[in-house]
């Protein structure tokens, strides 16, 4: 059964019964305002979600917006279900494509596409900054890639919904070509500047203190960094290599998604000098470390 919580005023959280080791325990849709609202991340295809975000709705309400942190399935499936229902727009910041380094979807051998929702075409595009203001509420589209690339959060007030950007449960996966490491980094850096007092991500409970949160993210990138190029200066060429030394503490059946976490430092290392594919990318390509504590 659906669980409906108000997580501050004005905002009302449906947990989706969709959980998974990557979901933590389900994705998080949000109802924001009263009487026309917006609906964030509607979740994944399923009726009985569906049901209860129309139950969460107090009588006469309706839904004015429908908007997407991001074109992975699990936060935009329910999407259609719900825009057909309500007669509201879905706002994205564009399709599943919308966003990424171009030159990194051209690099062959790198795969990606874990999750998306290629069936994903907004009603409506949002800018960097694009508002909607709904009875009593603004909200603000924020364009923060690193996740994936066309990755929004959005801000009303001191509240900042960071889809999965930004969790309290687990850092992010980052999966080229459709996430990449530099911009992730900035994106932190960017709500760092917004002086929120709470994130509420698209799975787990809300962040009650974002700027640690935000440091702590920061810091395990670099150590993750410093693990990886460690482990290939002592030999571990290959990504599977790199997990099996660096990723220990991960549960096996995680390794997968570590494996694409330390192809996205591998290939930011290569753009900073520090690291290099020996021959064509693939899943069993080479690298080798370069540059400064070789």
């Amino acid at each position: 059964m659906a669980t409906t919580t108000e997580v501050a005023p004005g905002i009302r959280r449906v947990l989706a019964p969709n959980p998974s080791p990557m979901t933590f325990t389900g994705t998080n849709s949000y109802i924001v305002g009263s009487g026309r609202v917006a609906v964030i991340d509607p979740g994944p295809d399923d009726p009985a979600h569906l049901a209860a975000l129309e139950a969460a709705l107090a009588p006469g309400e309706g839904v004015e917006a429908i908007l997407l942190t991001h074109g992975h399935s699990d936060h935009t499936a329910l999407a259609p279900r719900l825009a057909a229902l309500t007669g509201a727009p879905v706002l994205a910041f564009g399709d599943w494509t919308a966003g990424r380094n171009p030159r990194l979807a051209a690099l062959p051998g790198i795969a990606g596409g874990e999750g998306v929702d290629r069936s994903l075409v907004p009603d409506r595009v949002l800018a960097d900054g694009a508002t909607l203001v709904l009875p009593g509420v603004t909200i603000e589209a924020l364009w923060t890639p690193g996740h994936m690339g066309n990755h929004l959060a959005f801000r009303t007030g001191e509240v900042v919904f960071t889809g999965d950007l930004v969790m309290g449960w687990a850092p992010s996966i980052v999966s080229p070509p459709d996430g990449e490491l530099g911009p992730y980094r900035a994106s932190l850096a960017r709500l760092g500047g917004l002086g929120a007092r709470r994130f509420l991500p698209g799975h787990g409970p809300p962040v009650e203190d974002p700027a640690a949160r935000l440091a702590a993210l920061l810091a395990h990138r670099a150590a993750r960094e410093a693990a990886i190029r460690a482990a290939l200066s002592a030999g571990a060429a290959t990504v599977a290599a790199i997990v099996a030394t660096v990723y220990t503490d991960t549960p096996p059946a995680l390794h997968p998604a570590a494996a694409r976490n330390v192809l996205a430092h591998l290939l930011d290392l290569a753009d900073r000098g520090l690291a290099t594919p020996e021959g064509p990318l693939g899943p069993a390509t080479r690298w080798r470390p370069r540059g400064p504590g070789v």
